[in-house]
């Protein structure tokens, strides 16, 4: 209520000087020290060193234009909102002063109306029917009262603590303005909405954060015919499911997301797909009978990530297919009667992944398969070949591209850029 605001003005004025100072001082610096000893007569190690700090020198200068201004403009802004707030706790007070409510030091509001009144008239209101429902209305309208003055009030405070914020973040170096950190801050924010904003408050959910999955189905028989109709593929799918079972899982912390999953199934399958869509021409069959078994890791901090994953299985397979649609373009065949055994791994940077697979085969068999499709927005690219008279084995490679991670890298890589072509910007334009 008392609150003198007006030093907050007179130092804003102070720090605009401050800040025009500062450019006067990186004028002469680059006059009289800069270009005054880069004439040309002086050639050497030392001039190269004299250079480098040079820049640094008027880099800082710029820098402390930068902050003053920045902290001129908030205090400017800081005297607007808080005389604005402080007007409206003053405003409040009275208004409810005016409408025969007392408000003490601490904001707390009591009705005096009835004071107003002689000994008799107060006598006899006391001894009036609605005595009591006066009463509890003045109380409740003084309750009312105090309501909004404390949170007229809290809306000062806050607004004081977002310039205590602001002003702190602007005088703190934290960006490196003149080739390091701790000096002035060249990109001192000046919007006092923007540099008061709250940290981000911590919450239980910070911290390691875990999720999981878990599947468990069969024995399961069944088959789901379909012909080719309306410009959808036909299909067809037999199965006998022993069973099958599936846990995923990961746990997250910050950058850091360590992920895993592993899958068991027994049993027999066939399918068939066929047809011309508006998405393309589909030739498909597969039917395979035995044990398989993957399971999988992944690490990811990040833009960067790594995989590894083991698989087995144990039975017959045989398929040739043949696809050309718009998230898909593939063809490969296999047989295999016998034992496999999969490792693959690879790393992932920006959404872009590297991976090689290697298999060892137990039976007679042979496979060969190539192309590109398009897995839960995740493009993969490929291929692999194997043969095996009795034992050998297959080899491959596979590439993924992860738009969504790749969008998020280039931003970030973006943004950096800025920030840094801003740094050099200055820095060069003080040489200029």
């Amino acid at each position: 209520m008392t609150a003198d605001l007006s030093p907050l003005l007179n130092a804003s004025e102070l720090w605009h000087k401050m800040g025009k100072r500062f450019g006067e001082l990186k004028g002469d610096y680059e006059r009289n020290v800069q270009q005054a000893l880069a004439n040309g007569n002086w050639q050497g190690q030392a001039f190269t060193a004299h250079q480098i700090s040079a820049a640094a020198t008027a880099s800082e200068y710029v820098a402390a234009q930068t902050e003053a201004l920045a902290v001129a403009g908030l205090l400017t802004q800081a005297h607007a909102e808080l005389t604005r707030l402080q007007k409206l706790v003053k405003d409040l007070v009275a208004d409810a002063e005016a409408k025969d409510f007392h408000v003490d030091g601490s904001g707390k509001v009591a009705y005096v109306g009835f004071n107003k009144l002689s000994a008799q008239e107060q006598d006899a209101l006391r001894h009036a029917p609605d005595y009591p429902q006066l009463e509890a209305q003045a109380q409740k309208a003084a309750q009312e009262w105090t309501d909004g003055i404390a949170m007229a009030v809290r809306a000062v405070d806050e607004a004081d603590q977002g310039v205590r914020r602001a002003l702190t973040r602007a005088a703190t170096g934290h960006s490196a303005g003149g080739n390091g950190f701790g000096g002035f801050n060249a990109h001192a924010e000046g919007d006092l909405a923007k540099a008061g904003a709250p940290e981000d408050v911590a919450t239980k959910t910070d911290g390691w954060h875990v999720e999981g999955k878990f599947k468990a189905t069969g024995p399961d028989i069944g088959r789901t015919p379909s012909g080719p109709k309306y410009g959808k593929e036909g299909s067809f799918k037999g199965y006998i499911d022993l069973f099958h079972i599936t846990a995923q899982g990961s746990a997250s912390n910050g950058h850091l997301k360590l992920s895993g999953i592993v899958d068991a199934y027994e049993g027999a399958r066939g399918t068939a797909n066929y047809g011309f869509t508006d998405k393309g021409a589909v030739a498909k069959a597969e039917v395979s009978a035995g044990q398989r078994g993957l399971a999988e890791a992944r690490t990811e901090y990040g833009p960067i990530g790594e995989y590894a994953r083991v698989e087995g299985f144990n039975g017959a397979e045989g398929s040739i297919s043949a696809k050309a649609t718009k998230d898909e373009l593939t063809v490969g065949a296999k047989a295999f009667a016998g034992k496999k055994a999969t490792v693959a791994g690879g790393v992932e940077v920006a959404g872009i992944g590297f991976g090689a697979t290697a298999e060892g085969w137990q039976g007679p068999g042979a496979e060969a398969w190539w192309g590109y499709k398009k897995e839960n927005g995740v493009w993969k690219f490929g291929s692999h070949a194997g043969a095996s008279p009795g034992a050998g084995g297959s080899a491959g490679f596979e590439i993924t591209v992860d738009p969504d991670k790749l969008k998020k890298a280039v931003g970030h890589a973006a943004d950096a850029v800025g920030d840094a072509a801003g740094s050099i910007k200055k820095t060069v334009s003080s040489w200029l």
